[in-house]
């Protein structure tokens, strides 16, 4: 579909005509003040110079430079239409837990920042699905309705933090029954309660949520995300663990068996999530087999830029017009340029150039169709004819990057998207390349190459929190190899110093040997008085240690310990 991004320059086509009836009109009276001078045909025969055609087209190379310079400011775009379509899809909502305990960092880099990267990733699979966000600790609220605007859902996503909440504590229950209440009224259509969290529920009631919502038609999944083993929950800023108002660090566990009878209630699955992607596929398979139902939904298209061709255009007939004089020039006045079939040879030859000067792009929208087929290998051949056609073409460069990658062909991949990022003038478009290298080295477990990629991206596009990460996981993994280093090093060490005291071992077994043959003296035996005075003591001891746990059992046993996590 081809569009204007700014219609409203196109008002300023209303000159068009007012020019040429104004052009109309002086060239009208410029004949009747002529014919005051005598007969037209003698007065053209007294001014051999004089044409009267170049004039006319001068103007309308103007005119139409003109024209085209305000479609240029209109900018148009080609790409895909907005309109409403029919789609085959699910419902889903997803109840992500913002309580404090989401801060541990039993699972890298926290609780909340793996389960903030599931769910983009979760969304990032969906194509015709529909998706909500609702967000809860100790009381829960809709963060986004369910919709099927994706880049609503990462913006949103992005700006979850535990600070959200004014009251703390882990209200599941709650959480399930607005997400109950916040899909569409559609029948038939498979509708999915996603509750992530680490499974304390300080409130109850999670069961009897779950219950309802299985009986509505709706399936509740539950992923759990934490260790059994449990971790203490960091204080943002200062260093320091929670606490309890006793005082001891609050461990917070991840509770598996609560997780699992929600699940089993609401008739969905409990999923455990780690330091991988077994349960991103788990809960995928899970979510593709509910029922999918066509449903509306409006389609958002991105379309590329098309004003380069128009001011190619009117550069070219700006200069032509620069070039035609006014009067014919005596020493050419044999050749003649403006006969009907050379000015159709001239704009042919504009049209042949306009077309040869899109070829570029013409093969990239021919590798675009081929990406989005799944067809790989044609495609990095479209780009690849793009790139021949103009090595300078950065999304050209860009895209033969992505063939590449999809292709796993990791290092020709690395190479094109230097080469984009360097050609590349658009911060946003630029970051992309950055990024899409941070990933294939990461994937390669090249750590360090990875972390300063998505630096530079994140230098270029401070708020993608894909990037953002990516970068802490690759950060987390190159601790851990200098660490495994470390601890091969310390390893050989060791191992010499092992050697050294074995070495004095057997030095002192020797001496030792020599001290074992003298005879030892005998040890002073405790008198019996002595004895005695020790069992008194020990008896008296623990009569007093008795009495104390009597009086300790007889005042009232108070506990108050106020979970704000």
């Amino acid at each position: 579909m081809f569009r204007f991004e700014d219609p409203i320059y196109l008002w300023l086509l209303v000159l068009i005509p007012i020019l040429a009836l104004v052009r109309f009109v002086t060239y009208r009276n410029q004949k009747k003040r002529l014919r005051k001078f005598g007969d037209l045909k003698l007065l053209k025969a007294l001014m051999p110079d004089v044409s009267h055609f170049r004039p006319r087209v001068k103007f309308w190379l103007l005119l139409v430079a003109l024209a085209l310079l305000i479609v240029m400011l209109a900018r148009p775009q080609m790409g895909t239409k907005i309109s409403q379509e029919k789609r085959t899809g699910i419902e889903t909502i997803i109840a992500l837990d913002i309580s404090n305990s989401m801060l541990a960092e039993d699972i890298v880099p926290s609780r909340l920042d793996r389960s903030k990267m599931m769910v983009e990733n979760l969304v990032d699979h969906f194509t015709n699905d529909k998706i909500g966000l609702i967000v809860f600790a100790g009381d829960a609220f809709v963060q986004l309705p369910i919709t099927s605007d994706y880049v609503s859902a990462k913006m949103f996503l992005s700006s979850i933090d535990p600070s959200m909440m004014a009251t703390q504590g882990t209200d599941i229950a709650t959480a399930i029954n607005m997400a109950v209440s916040s899909f569409t009224q559609e029948e038939g259509i498979g509708k999915a309660v996603i509750v992530i969290t680490d499974g304390e529920d300080h409130e109850g009631g999670a069961l009897e949520a779950a219950e309802e919502a299985k009986k509505k038609g709706m399936s509740v999944y539950v992923l759990g995300v934490g260790s059994t083993q449990g971790a203490p929950i960091p204080i943002p800023g200062t260093g320091d663990y929670m606490k309890d108002n006793t005082g001891n660090t609050v461990m917070s566990a991840l509770n598996e068996e609560m997780c699992r009878q929600v699940a089993q209630a609401g008739g969905g699955v409990y999923i455990h999530v780690e330091n991988n992607s077994a349960a991103q596929q788990q809960l995928d398979n899970e979510l593709d087999k509910l029922s999918k139902k066509e449903t509306s939904t409006t389609v958002y298209s991105d379309f590329d830029e098309q004003f380069q061709a128009f001011g190619i255009l009117a550069l070219l007939l700006l200069i032509i017009e620069i070039c035609i004089f006014d009067r014919r020039n005596p020493l050419l006045k044999n050749l003649s340029l403006f006969s009907k079939k050379k000015v159709a040879a001239v704009l042919l030859l504009l049209v042949a150039m306009s077309v040869s000067a899109q070829t570029d792009r013409q093969y990239i929208r021919q590798g675009n169709k081929q990406f989005n087929a799944g067809d790989y290998p044609n495609a990095e051949v479209s780009y690849r004819k793009a790139v021949e056609k103009n090595p300078k073409n950065p999304q050209a460069v860009y895209n033969l990057g992505d063939a590449l990658m999809a292709q796993k062909k990791d290092s020709a991949a690395i190479e094109q998207f230097q080469n984009a990022s360097k050609l590349e003038t658009n911060p946003l478009r630029k970051y992309q390349s950055f990024h899409n290298i941070g990933v294939i080295c990461q994937s390669h477990k090249m750590y360090g190459e990875a972390i300063e990629a998505y630096k530079n991206a994140l230098r270029l596009n401070p708020a993608d929190d894909e990037t953002r990460y990516n970068l802490i996981l690759c950060k987390h993994e190159k601790e851990k190899q200098d660490q495994n280093k470390q601890n091969q090093d310390q390893n050989k060490q060791d191992q010499k110093q092992d050697d050294k005291k074995d070495q004095q071992k057997q030095d002192q077994n020797k001496d030792k040997d020599k001290q074992d043959q003298k005879k030892e003296e005998p040890k002073p035996q405790m008198s019996k008085d002595n004895a005695e005075q020790l069992l008194n003591a020990a008896m008296q001891q623990e009569k007093q240690t008795q009495d104390r746990l009597k009086k300790a059992q007889q005042q009232p046993q108070r506990r108050n310990i106020l979970k704000n996590w």
